[in-house]
Order: C-alpha cells, then structure tokens, then sequence
C-alpha cells in the first residue's frame, strides 16, 4: 500500500515538472518573439506550444533554460561537410550563413533572407536522432544483460533483468511469431522481438518529462513499414503472389474488380502500420498537452484564481491519461508486431486450402 502511494505521489510531481517546463519553455519562447517583454494576458499559445513539443528539433530541450546542444551536420556543394553545435543557430541566430527557420536550417544572405539557390543537405543529430541512438543503446544494454544471464544460469531460475524480460520474449514468440507465422516462426523471431522491443521502449521513452515524440514522427513508422513491406515481399512464396493474380474460387469476370483490389492491399497493409502508430501515440500527447494547456489559458485569460482553481482537475485528467497512455504505450507494441507477424504469416504459409477442399468435396461425395 505504501509502495503504491509513493509511486502515485511521484506520477504527480512529474506531471506537475513536466507542465512547469512546458508552460516556461513557451514563455521564454514568447518573451524572446516580443523583444523579452512580459508576456500579455490572452497571449499564451497553446497549438504553439504542443507543436514545440512534438515536432524535431536540432537541440533537445529537457526544460526552460536546460537545453543539450546537439550536432549539426550539414552538406552543400560549394562548402562541403560542415559540422557545429546547434547552439550556435538559438534565439535565431546567424551562424556562418546559416539560421534555423521554423526547425529547418537555411543558407542566408547578408541581409538575413533566405538564399533559395544554395542547396543545403541536413544530416545532423536532431533530438529524434539522439533519442533513437539512446534506445539502441539501452536494448544493448538489456539484451546483453540478458544473454549473459542465460549463459550464468544455465539449469537454474531467471534473476534480475532477465527474469523481467523473459516472459514477455516467451509472448512475443509463443503467441505473436507461432501463433500467426507457424513452423517457419524462427526465421523472423529475431525481427519481431526487435520490432516489439524498439517500439515499447521508445513509446514508454515518449511519455517521460522532455523527451522526444520519437514513434509519434512519421518518418520513423514509415520506416518501420517499409521494412516489413519488404519482408513480407521477399518471402512471399508462389502461393501468395498467385492469390494476388489469380484468387481461389472468384469467377474470371470478378478478377477485373479483385487483382487491383488485391494489389492495393499489399501497399495498403505497411501504410495501415505506419498511420496506426504515428496517430495513437501523436494523439495521445497532444491530448495531455492540451489538457496542461488549459491551466495556463485560464491564467492569461481569467487570472490566477481560476487556473488554481481548474488544476486539481485537469491534473486528474491528466494523470488518468498518462496511465492509459501507458497501455497503450504496451498496446501498440502489441499491435503492430502482432499484424506485421499476421502479414509474415499470409506470404509464407503453405497452400492447403485446395487440398482441404478437394478432400471435404470427396468425403461429401
């Protein structure tokens, strides 16, 4: 009992952080836009502020005045690799002809527009970057740990992380990888668990206090689709690509309407998997942004006594949503593994159904 209220009580103060900083990080954005001038009532801008937070950025912002400078790299033909810190572009600064506009690094010239004939590659290591190079390293960390587990306790019952881990790699083979690819389940075992294990990670990483909305970026479920588009096409065997041209048991008029209708759906399948992801857990922050935000409106617009007023309120909301969040944190591991193993399952299974068929019709007969 007491544990539990201890982990409640800490649940809390890190909302309330995590709302200090948001609300902070937009003022000092506010008053740096209006010449440092104290921010006015009606002013507080609460698309603005989500959007800081979700969006990518060239510096990792934990809280107001506690920002982790990070590398800009940066390509161009007449200039070559160049690479600085991206604290030398904040409060829009001019760096070496550069400026960050909007999130996105331009070359300007003396007058401060922006050169739209100087052609700029970004390769830096944005706060998405950086929060997936911090997720590789700890599934390192974890698996290596349990790897070194298994080798020290061979014979004997699972301690530490590995006693942690186990049962959840035992579901992912068990009733996600067997369950839905069958015999052949080893051979993308490896695959699923990594796919389970990234998207978990990164989802709980999303819901701590400054981090980054790293599965909330489509660019990385877009990834995460095409490589499971891949796969499945790949090892796809006869059986599967002949049901794309030529479906068991449809008439041959109906095959006008079904083969497009079926090759779309091969295409359909990883976009489904990139838009499921990227929306739920989007959603799922703005939500609670929006939520903090109403404290902070209420204090532009009605005063002080009105936002103490609504903020035992919304923090209730507020913490009710983070626990869904953390299901759904679990719940979209689940999901997009589970269909992605489903889609693996379809392209390599063996043809059995003409052979059940032909034997039900003879015993029939």
């Amino acid at each position: 009992m007491m544990q539990s209220s201890i982990k409640k009580f800490l649940i809390a103060i890190t909302l309330i952080l995590s709302s200090l900083g948001v609300v902070m990080a937009q003022e000092g954005h506010e008053g740096h836009a209006a010449g440092h001038e104290p921010a006015k009532k009606g002013k507080f801008d609460v698309g603005g502020m989500i959007m800081h937070h979700i969006k990518d950025d060239h510096g990792w912002e934990f809280a107001h005045g506690l920002t982790l400078p990070l590398p800009v790299i940066l390509y161009s033909q007449d200039r070559g690799v160049e690479v600085f810190s991206s604290s030398r572009l904040a409060h829009d600064e001019v760096y070496s002809g550069y400026k960050n506009v909007h999130g996105k690094i331009h070359r300007v010239t003396e007058s401060g527009a922006i050169d739209e004939e100087a052609k700029v590659y970004d390769f830096s290591i944005t706060k998405n970057v950086a929060s997936l190079l911090l997720s590789a390293v700890i599934m390192l960390l974890l698996f290596s740990a349990v790897s070194k587990g298994y080798a020290a306790n061979k014979g004997k019952a699972p301690k530490g992380v590995q006693s942690f881990l186990e049962p959840i790699i035992l579901f992912v083979r068990d009733e996600i990888a067997k369950a839905s690819i069958g015999p052949k389940y080893e051979k993308f075992l490896p695959y699923l668990l990594t796919l389970f294990f990234f998207i978990l990670i990164n989802n709980l990483l999303g819901l701590l206090p400054g981090a980054a909305n790293l599965t909330g970026n489509i660019a990385v479920t877009l990834v995460l689709a095409v490589i499971t588009f891949l796969i499945v096409t790949f090892n796809g065997n006869k059986y599967y690509w002949m049901h794309l041209v030529r479906p068991t048991g449809v008439p041959l008029p109906l095959l006008i309407v079904m083969i497009p209708v079926e090759i779309v759906g091969v295409f359909m399948k990883p976009i489904s998997l990139m838009i499921r992801l990227f929306a739920n857990i989007t959603a799922g922050h703005i939500i609670i942004l929006s939520l903090l935000g109403l404290i902070f409106m209420a204090n532009s617009m009605a005063g002080t006594t009105t936002s103490v007023a609504i903020s035992p309120v919304v923090m209730f909301f507020t913490l009710f949503l983070n626990i869904i969040e953390l299901i759904v944190a679990f719940l979209q591991a689940f999901i997009f593994t589970l269909l992605t193993a489903m889609y693996i399952g379809s392209a390599v299974e063996e043809h059995h159904g003409h052979e059940a068929d032909h034997g039900t019709t003879s015993e029939l007969g």
